[in-house]
């Protein structure tokens, strides 16, 4: 299963998930006039929000290269997950922080919010629902590859901010529980302000995380250096190419790049393997007495020397891209 479709099944969870628990949340929220629990509501509906910016990202990553795009539109799924990022940012941490510290400002002591069943029971669902969506994401995250951390280095942005927000989404319920268990023992409001303060403050650094994570990929990341060696002694195996002057790589989707190489080029090997093929002898033999048609065997061979450099350059980016599944275009310039 590719990971465009894994992506789309964990957003998919995700979202209907975040959807009925934001309802929920927003319900217990005007009822109880909790500013944790605002927190937990507003959380909830920026997670809902930006799980629908990461399936229009998803959506427009699958258009076909055209004219205007040679390479795809990939990296379309990063924009939206930059998007989805700064959703959190300002959406979620701006907006829950500033009603969390306007509550700390009007507290009153006198004032006790209720703190009834149903409200605990309603992050007790909340956080069975994002548990869920959680271990679906990360199973998909993770595949059939041992848990390392090495799993999030080159996940699939779009995936990793459904297993991050929903990690965010269950520390903010047990958060928000904690402030309501010390309200309550307590008959202190400012433990419920200070609850919704720190469930923004858990968002604006998710939101970070993620929004370095696809700048990354936005600005042009690059293969890492242990493949990038791997790659350019491949180069060098041929004995065609003396010497890899440069070498760049940019990824073009998720675990898609596009390598690009300026090569000092050997034609020796060729002009043996015309030698050895014995054609270039007998023709040689048959036209030797005559300077005109010895001429046009010169022509004909130099005219064939662009196509044995162009299929040697062939073979040499099929080994690449057959060898690094992650390569999925090749460019080698002869310099």
């Amino acid at each position: 299963m590719s990971h465009k479709v894994e992506g789309k099944k964990s957003v998919v969870a995700a979202l209907f998930g975040n959807f009925f628990v934001t309802i929920i949340k927003t319900m217990v929220a005007t009822l109880s006039g909790s500013a944790s629990m605002f927190a937990e509501s507003v959380h909830s509906f920026a997670d809902t929000l930006n799980q629908s910016l990461l399936l229009v990202g998803l959506k427009r990553s699958k258009k076909p290269a055209d004219n205007f795009r040679g390479y795809g539109y990939g990296i379309e799924r990063f924009f939206w997950s930059l998007i989805s990022a700064c959703g959190i940012l300002f959406i979620g941490a701006g907006v829950t922080v500033y009603h969390s510290i306007d509550s700390l400002l009007h507290y009153d002591v006198g004032v006790v919010h209720d703190v009834n069943y149903f409200t605990v029971v309603v992050l007790l669902v909340s956080f069975v629902i994002e548990g869920t969506t959680l271990l679906i994401a990360f199973r998909e995250l993770k595949g059939t590859r041992k848990f390392s951390i090495k799993i999030f280095a080159n996940a699939d942005p779009v995936t990793l901010a459904v297993v991050y927000e929903d990690s965010a989404a269950i520390l903010g319920v047990v958060v928000a529980l904690v402030a309501q268990l010390l309200m309550h023992v307590t008959g202190n409001n400012i433990y419920d302000s200070i609850g919704g303060i720190i469930i923004g403050l858990i968002l604006g650094i998710l939101a970070i995380i993620l929004i370095v994570k696809n700048h990354q990929y936005i600005i042009g990341k690059s293969l890492d250096e242990e493949t990038t060696e791997e790659i350019i002694e491949l180069l060098l195996e041929d004995p065609c190419i003396e010497h890899v002057t440069e070498f760049k790589s940019v990824a073009v989707d998720i675990n898609k790049y596009r390598i690009y190489t300026t090569v000092e080029w050997n034609g020796t090997p060729l002009y043996e393997e015309i030698y050895e093929a014995g054609d270039l002898k007998e023709e040689f033999d048959e036209i030797k007495d005559d300077f005109k048609k010895f001429t046009k065997l010169m022509f004909r061979t130099t005219d064939r020397i662009p196509r044995l450099i162009g299929n040697r350059i062939d073979e040499i980016e099929k080994r690449i891209v057959d060898q690094f599944p992650q390569v999925s275009y090749v460019d080698i310039e002869i310099n």
